[in-house]
């Protein structure tokens, strides 16, 4: 999984970069806004790990711009603010968690494990490069998150669990016209 991570607190940053490393993540560190602009401008990432109070913009006005800017990439805040309308900010523009600092780096990777990863194998769905996870309805293409809608993932799920099996037009056509039903 690669992850950005923007962290205004140089020391903090290389230290949690050097911790997820060793869990097994790629890691990219910033420093400010024109480091996360220009990192995600250049990369394609599976995460952003993004600290509110920033020299320059705020976390959340970075993460406000990329939406605004078609980039679905999951975002998990971390942040000393506790205010609960900063919290509130942060889910309302998309964050998959929002951590309180201080917090103890095993607390991170822990919670990204969680939302990221599933509790055993037998969720995924493989086929070639592409894991579907029906429990939290992800899926990766060579490792990387990709963003899809719902029908298409029930589409691609029902395909997925039925390899080498006929999927009649009609069941295809159940999903594009009743999607509440199952997507």
């Amino acid at each position: 999984m690669k992850i950005l991570l923007i962290e205004d607190d140089k020391l903090l940053a290389q230290s949690l970069k050097e911790y997820l490393e060793e869990e097994g993540f790629d890691v990219d560190i910033g420093y400010d806004t024109e480091d996360a602009l220009n990192l995600t401008f250049d990369n394609d990432y599976d995460l952003y790990l993004f600290d509110i109070n920033l020299n320059g913009e705020s976390g959340l006005k970075i993460v406000q711009e990329l939406k605004e800017a078609e980039d679905e990439t999951p975002v998990i805040f971390i942040t000393a603010l506790t205010s609960l309308d900063t919290i509130a900010q942060a889910f309302e523009l998309g964050a998959v968690d929002y951590i309180k600092k201080p917090f103890h780096p095993q607390e991170l990777v822990i919670r990204i494990k969680s939302k990221f990863y599933e509790h055993g194998d037998e969720e995924t769905i493989r086929y070639k490069n592409i894991e579907l996870n029906p429990k939290n309805s992800t899926i990766r293409i060579d490792g990387h998150h990709e963003p899809i809608g719902d029908v298409q993932f029930k589409i691609l799920q029902m395909l997925m669990e039925r390899q080498n099996q006929v999927v009649t037009k009609e069941e295809l056509l159940s999903i594009m016209h009743n999607p509440s039903d199952v997507a």
